[in-house]
Formats: structure tokens, C-alpha cells, sequence
């Protein structure tokens, strides 16, 4: 079901709450200073019941110029705005500060109600008529009815209310499938309850007894009770005004800026890219690192503007940013905020946020222009593609694309991702924790790196088979994660980028090449081990007995191919004498329970230190188990 806000606009003391009350009856005035000045500080919340059976929330903002922060707590989730203009005054300076930051929120819907028409003659009202359709050329009320009303004679109300109830028709439902959102403008206690929060719920549904967390302090709490226009309920959809009851957390704990969501769905920043609009009616340029006030959500933060291609932005210019702020923000892609100057304080602009989390930016950067292109002008395909490029290093899964990609779906972003994977430029990898997903621009930068290490150490070692994986990967990977960098490994070897060879690795089309005189080496070798199978000789009595400088590079290459097998650090044995080791115990073993390393000793002929060794080695290799004194096969 469509959810709808209405919220109301304008200057100081035109009429708005008035005008709310004589709509709904409800006066949204609740503190004793809004009564006793007759003029409306925080913001006011009620409900109206629409003609065609819809109830809509009313947030009514103050309108003066000094409460202009309340007014935009409350202006984020406005889905049609009352922009009221008195008889018997017109356009003043908030009407036009308010048009501007409605027109910055991208604010789509209205209706423009003259007040207190009953003040005024009627020439004086169709002068006040004139100005206001003047004042609105160019925005997005320059299409609006404007309906002169009395809010104390009731003149003009049906037509109000019928205008009301036809716009609300057309106003867009707000999206209910991702995760739920809920900036918080308002935080107090019940005596008996606790903690009340409530604020606009932008997107989502939020049960009761639901897990909530609050940022970006990342809070973790759960939902006692729902409240939907002072009316308990099981739940609360986007686009409706929503009080919460939250257990265990102290009002002290919360403030109006925070935003309730997910637990894990949102990540905290300092900073945020963006495409920031100076408005035309600003009277002073934007310079690069100017200390600005920043408007998001419900939420009031100090920053500072880089201006990431200029030295300075000019009235009605646009451009991107990167805006590095004085405490953390929770915000997602999409997001829209209003910026001011620190002093004197007035709306000058405002943007879209591009990237929630991103990198510090360095200016004047192509390829940083480039990417924040495709997040402002690309489709959702492009923007997901680019997420997992920038995330690529730190294996993202699923759920932290999906989030950094402008809050979609879980089944959107498979559905994305699925397509990127058909076009070749995502890969997706199955490791024991999840499934995480790599650019193939990044899989060949790492290739790219990856080969000029392997080409320099086989100029180094040529009768190596490779250089050590471990080795290779504390050179290329920065963050190592076992199982993750082992599949991507294994995913060049199957392009044929590099060859594995056990817990080596080489270049796919490189081979070990002896020389003639090493090739003699090399049959001098085996000739020693191959004709002392279980009596191997010991390194110096072969170095002494084989002269020559490459003794040692042709031992390890015959132990790299596995010719000659390794069984501690100063035993080795020719392959054929393992193999038949093997042989001998596991035909024994098949016959017997176990074998004590006397047995195994006198079976192969050879000395205790050698059975030893190889006993050790199968354990290692889990090809026997050890019992005591005894060993048997490794089940």
C-alpha cells in the first residue's frame, strides 16, 4: 500500500499550523514556548484522512529563519508539499529559502495555499498571486495550483483538500523491498515505556521485535513496540510517519541525526562524494576546502568542501566533491543533502550523494572525475560493475555489494551480478566462508604483477620448477586470506597465465633446461640414490664425490620435479625408493596391525635414522598414524 507524507513549507508566521489545524483539527504546536509565542520552534507531527480513504502524515516545519535546521529534520521525507504563502505579506525571504531547499530535495508534488485570504481585498490577493507565479518559474511548483484559503473562515478548504487527494494519486510509493531506514528527528521518554524515537521510515518495513541498530554509533537495540500515527500497529511501511519503542537504550544515548536501520546494513564515513549544486541566488562562491554546514537526513554536521576539478564554484554552477566531515555520517548512495554556510547562516546549495564510503580523493584526477561520472549518469549495471572494481582487493560478497551499490536488493544485485559474470567482466569464486566476487580488470592486474615476479625469479633460478606460492603471495596480495588468494591462483593457472606445481608456481609456458654439463649432473645424481634406494648418500659425501658448482641448483631441481623426495632436512630419497617404501609397508600392514620401526627398519635394510625418517614423513603425509611406539595406516 502507497504511504504518504505531506509536509508544510514557508515563512515565519503565514500560516501553516493554523492552516494544518483547520485541515485536520489537530493543532502540531506542542511545546509551551510554540504556545506562549505563537510561533511554531521544533516539528510538528499529525495525520490526515484523505477523501479517497488514504491517511496521510503532516510534518508542519518552523518557518523561521532561525529553525531552519528543524525545518530540514523534518523536509527529507516529504512526499508533497503545502507551500503556504500569506495574503497579506507574499513571497518573503524563508518562502524563498524554503522553495530553494525543497528544490534541492528533489521535492516533486505540491500545492501552493495563499492563507488568510480573508485579511486582504481581492486585487491585493490576485497582486500576492502574480508574485508567488513569478517566484515559482523554473521549479517544481511553477505547475502547482494555487489556492487562496481562509483557515479561519474555512473558504477554499474542499478545494485544498480535493487537490490534496488528487496529487496523492499521483506521488510514487516509496520502496518497500530494500532495507528498512529511519533518520530519527525526534528522541523522548515514557514513563513506563522508555525510549521513543520516531521519524519517517524512507524505505523498508520495520516490525515489532525486530533487531534494530542505530549509527552511526552502530547501537544494537531491538523494537519493543510500533506506533503508526499515534495508533499501535504490528508494523510500519516506507512512507509513513513511525514512533518506536526501543529496549535498553537511554534517551541520553540517542540524538535527532541518527538513523535506525538493519543491523550491518549501513557503513559509517567521514566523508562522502558528491555532485554539489551552487544555487543561482547564492551570493558567494564556494572555495576549495571551505568549512560548511551539511544537512542530511535529520542529521546537522560540520565539514569541509574539496572541490575535486576547480579552485572555486560559482552561483548556478554544479561539480563533484568530496566533503570530508567532522564526525561520522551514516548515509547511502542516492541520498540527497543541503549545505549552508558556516556563517552567516543561509542555504547556498545542496547535491547527491555517489559514493557513502569512498577513498580520499586527490584532486584533479581523470580517472576520479570518470568514476564519479558513472555514478551519477550510469545505469545500476555500470554502477555495480564499478563497485566490485573499487572492492575487488578486499573479496567482497554479496551483501557488501548490494550495500555499497546504492542499497539495492539482495535479488537485484544476484540478478546484476549474474549478468556480469555472462559478459565476462565479474568472476564469481566459491570459497568455504562465501562466495565473493572480482573484477576481471583486477584479476589481470594482479596477473600483470604477478608475471614480471615469476619471469625475475626463474632468470634467478632456472632449474627451479617455480618460485614458493607462499612466497608469491606475500609479494602480490595484500590482505591474505588463504582459501580466497588460493582460488584466485588457481583460477589464472586455468588461463593458463601461470602453472601450479604443487606449492610452486612458474610461468605456464616455462620448463627447467639443464645444460649439458648439468644434464651429467643430473644422471650422475640419480645414478648415486637410484643404486642406494634405502641407503641414500649424505649431501657432502656427494658434493665431494660429484664436482661440480651446479651441484647443488641440480639437486634442488631434481627434488622441485619430485625426482628425489625430501623426508626432513637432511634426508632425501630418489622417487623410486619412496614409491617402493610405501609398497613394502602398506603390503605389510595389509597382513599385519601395525609395525614397530625395528620391523619397518629390517623389512627395508637400511639403518634406524633412515626408517625413522621415513616414518615421520608418513605420519606428515598422513599415510600412517602413530600409536604409541607403533604406526598403522592412516585411516
Amino acid at each position: 500500500m502507497k504511504h504518504i507524507i505531506i509536509g508544510t513549507a514557508g515563512h515565519i508566521d503565514h500560516g501553516k499550523t493554523t492552516l494544518i489545524k483547520a485541515l485536520t483539527g489537530k493543532d502540531t504546536d506542542r511545546l509551551k514556548e510554540e504556545k506562549n509565542r505563537g510561533i511554531s520552534i521544533e516539528l510538528g507531527f499529525t495525520y490526515f484522512d484523505l477523501p479517497n480513504g488514504k491517511r496521510a502524515g503532516i510534518v508542519d516545519v518552523p518557518g523561521h529563519e532561525r529553525f531552519i535546521k528543524n525545518m530540514l529534520a523534518g523536509a527529507g521525507g516529504i512526499d508533497l508539499v503545502l507551500f503556504v504563502v500569506a495574503a497579506d505579506e507574499g513571497v518573503m525571504p524563508q518562502t524563498k529559502e524554503h522553495l530553494s531547499i525543497l528544490s534541492l530535495l528533489h521535492i516533486k508534488k505540491g500545492i501552493i495555499a495563499v492563507t488568510k485570504k480573508d485579511m486582504v481585498e481581492e486585487e491585493w490577493l490576485e497582486i500576492v498571486i502574480e508574485q508567488i507565479t513569478e517566484d515559482v518559474k523554473g521549479t517544481f511548483l511553477e505547475a502547482a495550483k494555487i489556492i487562496p484559503v481562509s483557515s479561519t473562515t474555512k473558504d477554499g478548504l474542499d478545494s485544498l483538500i480535493d487537490e490534496i487527494d488528487r496529487l496523492t494519486e499521483e506521488v510514487l510509493g516509496k520502496e518497500t523491498k530494500k532495507p528498512f531506514r529511519l533518520p530519527i528527528d525526534r528522541v523522548f521518554s515514557i514513563s513506563g515505556f522508555g525510549t521513543i524515537v520516531t521519524g519517517t521510515l524512507i524505505s523498508g518495513i520495520i516490525k515489532e521485535g525486530q533487531k534494530i541498530m542505530i549509527y552511526p554509533e552502530k547501537i544494537e537495540s531491538k523494537v519493543r513496540t510500533v506506533q503508526v500515527h499515534d495508533f499501535k500497529a504490528d508494523f510500519a511501511e516506507a512512507g509513513q510517519r513511525v514512533a518506536i519503542n526501543i529496549a535498553g537504550i537511554k534517551v541520553s544515548d540517542i540524538k535527532r541525526g541518527d538513523v535506525i536501520a538493519q543491523p550491518n546494513s549501513m557503513d559509517c564515513s567521514l566523508m562522502f562524494d558528491a555532485k554539489l549544486k551552487l544555487l543561482d541566488s547564492s551570493q558567494r562562491s564556494i572555495n576549495n576546502r571551505d568549512r560548511l554546514r551539511i544537512y542530511h537526513g535529520s542529521s546537522e554536521i560540520f565539514g569541509r568542501v574539496v572541490l575535486l576539478d576547480r579552485e572555486e564554484l560559482k552561483p548556478g554552477e554544479d561539480t563533484f566533491v568530496q566533503m570530508r566531515l567532522e564526525e561520522e555520517i551514516a548515509c547511502q548512495k542516492d541520498d540527497y543533502f543541503i549545505i549552508r554556510f558556516f556563517s552567516p547562516m543561509v542555504t547556498i546549495g545542496g547535491g547527491t550523494i555517489l559514493d557513502p564510503n569512498p577513498p580520499k580523493r586527490k584532486r584533479y584526477k581523470e580517472d576520479v572525475i570518470e568514476e564519479l561520472t558513472i555514478k551519477e549518469q550510469g545505469s545500476i549495471e555500470d554502477i555495480v560493475e564499478q563497485n566490485v572494481l573499487k572492492l575487488s582487493a578486499s573479496y567482497p560478497d554479496i551483501k557488501t555489494i548490494s550495500k555499497t551499490s546504492g542499497n539495492i536488493t539482495i535479488s537485484q544485485c544476484e540478478e546484476i551480478l549474474g549478468s556480469l559474470e555472462e559478459n565476462k567482466k565479474v568472476i564469481a569464486f566459491d570459497s568455504k566462508e562465501s562466495t565473493f566476487y572480482l573484477h576481471t580488470d583486477y584479476l589481470n592486474s594482479l596477473k600483470d604483477a604477478i608475471m614480471p615476479i615469476l619471469a625475475l625469479y626463474h632468470k634467478r633460478f632456472p632449474l627451479r620448477f617455480g618460485m614458493p606460492k607462499e612466497e608469491l603471495k606475500s609479494k602480490v596480495f595484500d590482505n591474505v586470506r588463504q582459501r580466497a588468494t588460493d582460488l584466485i591462483l588457481e583460477y589464472l593457472n586455468s588461463k593458463k597465465f601461470i602453472k601450479l606445481l604443487g606449492k610452486n608456481i612458474s610461468l605456464s609456458d616455462f620448463e627447467v633446461k639443464f645444460t649439458e654439463e648439468q644434464t651429467e649432473v643430473k644422471n650422475k645424481i640419480m645414478k648415486e640414490y637410484e643404486t642406494q634406494l634405502f641407503n641414500p648418500p649424505k649431501f657432502n659425501d656427494l658434493k665431494s664425490k660429484i664436482k661440480s658448482k651446479d651441484v647443488d641448483q641440480v639437486l634442488n631441481a631434481l627434488m622441485d620435479s619430485s625426482d628425489l623426495i625430501k623426508v626432513d632436512q637432511e634426508i632425501i630419497f630418489s622417487k623410486v625408493a619412496y614409491d617402493e617404501s610405501i609398497r613394502i609397508l602398506k603390503s605389510y600392514l595389509n597382513k599385519n596391525k601395525s609395525i614397530g620401526l625395528g620391523e619397518f627398519r629390517d623389512l627395508l635394510g637400511t639403518s634406524r635414522k633412515y626408517a625413522m625418517a621415513l616414518l615421520d614423513f608418513f605420519d606428515q603425509q598422513k599415510i600412517t598414524r602413530r600409536i604409541e611406539d607403533a604406526r598403522v595406516l592412516y585411516k
